[in-house]
């Protein structure tokens, strides 16, 4: 459940079962078996209650004896263990974010013992052609509305070579996409080498003979690797396009959640960014409501977001986390109302600006990654394109193969997909 960082972990705890000889499915929708893992979420509020219906919904079918054993890990396990060991009895097992490797220690093995896989190696829930690769864990910013450093702990980088290793390996089982994540992708390498390597990790990757595109997952604005921008630059299978939330433009708010960046280091950023990556897509997230945040800080929110036009956003409403800063030092006294109202203000104008730049596409031909096969239609993405959150392109043409490449003419534009033919 969650990000895609718990996603990897899933995935390695997937291929470690499979190494022991336990047949394993990912099947969220018909869990059965005789031992069912959670792995959960708890970041905000929505995530939590998603996590914690999932578990008691697991009881139900133990109690039936439609499934054995659950045992549960992850983000809100690690946070809240104690309390949920007593209000959910039910439960088997449970396991933090990180002591999950335990579970598979303390399994009988099924098959005769072979070489064990390495801790990095796992077993694809994606498509083939598509996997996420986690460079970081941890984080040291503690903006005051965040509880994830109170999950994962400090910045903890993984070595470069290892990280070569697991993609080589990727790249020999079929994977063409890499969409590096980190909860801080900035700092990579700060703890590690002292210096920041987000530059020298992502050239050397895309060295590698067989890596089409190297997407950026996730990136902070303040204390930022300039030299990432000239390997996304002259690199051609680095994709044109940063993830990188900025959440506020308002000194005052920015201040309050201890972003460690205002509005003119944001707004100077931005702008770097875009000079020296022509062309390059920028996702951001954005939240509405945070203490401090009067009527006069969200209009220069919107006036932020209609200026900088956006090629992605994301925003949500703020969620008060027990232990945060945020929690210990302000009052949530803005109405849910109000948050949700100006939330779906600036989607709306996000809305608006993202038909008009896509319709800025129409015509161009694009290089785009075909994922999925549905009745008549194929399903793809371009480079500016990330994997579930952002826009489709959809071609009328059902002969194409999932992990293709295709160059594809744009025809139509909405707000949120794109439709094209094959260029001839």
């Amino acid at each position: 459940m969650g990000c895609s960082k718990n996603l990897i972990d899933s995935e390695r705890l997937l291929k470690q079962l499979e190494a022991k000889g336990y047949d394993t499915r990912h099947d969220p929708e018909n869990p059965d078996g005789e031992y069912v893992v959670v792995n959960t979420c708890g970041f905000i509020n929505d995530a939590k209650e998603e996590s914690i219906d999932t578990i008691i919904g697991l009881t139900a079918l133990k109690e039936e004896r439609k499934i054995g054993k659950i045992i549960v890990m992850g983000c809100l396990s690690q946070r809240y263990m104690e309390d949920l060991k007593r209000e959910i009895p039910e439960v088997d097992v449970w396991y933090g974010k990180f002591d999950w490797k335990n579970f598979i220690a303390g399994l009988p093995d099924r098959k005769t013992a072979t070489d064990r896989p390495a801790s990095w190696e796992r077993t694809l829930t994606t498509p083939p052609h598509s996997a996420y690769i986690k460079i970081s864990e941890g984080c040291n910013r503690f903006c005051s509305f965040c509880a994830i450093p109170l999950i994962t702990g400090r910045h903890t980088s993984r070595p470069i070579e290892e990280i070569l290793e697991e993609t080589r390996t990727l790249v020999s089982e079929g994977v063409k996409e890499f969409n590096v994540i980190a909860q801080d992708l900035s700092s990579y390498g700060t703890d590690l080498y002292g210096r920041h390597a987000l530059a020298e990790l992502i050239d050397s990757m895309a060295d590698i003979e067989g890596v089409e595109w190297i997407r950026l997952h996730y990136a902070y604005p303040s204390d930022f690797p300039m030299d990432i921008l000239d390997v996304m630059a002259r690199r051609e299978n680095v994709c044109k396009y940063l993830d990188i939330a900025l959440q506020h433009i308002s000194d005052k708010v920015l201040a309050n959640m201890r972003r460690h960046i205002d509005k003119e280091g944001t707004m100077k950023l931005l702008d770097e960014i875009r000079r020296r990556v022509p062309g390059i897509r920028i996702r951001t997230t954005l939240m509405t409501g945070f203490p401090g945040e009067g009527e006069k800080e969200f209009e220069e929110l919107e006036e932020f977001v209609r200026d900088q036009q956006f090629d992605r956003m994301g925003a949500f409403a703020y969620s008060e986390e027990e232990d945060t800063y945020g929690a210990r030092n302000f009052s949530d006294d803005i109405p849910e109302e109000t948050k949700q109202r100006r939330l779906d203000k600036i989607m709306e104008i996000q809305e608006e600006i993202a038909l008009r730049l896509n319709e800025r596409m129409v015509g161009s031909v694009e290089k785009v990654l075909i994922d999925r096969i549905e009745g008549d239609k194929a399903f793809g993405r371009t480079q500016y394109d990330s994997p579930e959150v952002d826009p489709e392109v959809i071609i009328d043409d059902n002969t194409l193969t999932p992990g293709e490449f295709v160059n594809a003419k744009i025809t139509a534009a909405y707000p949120f997909e794109l439709v094209a033919t094959i260029a001839k």
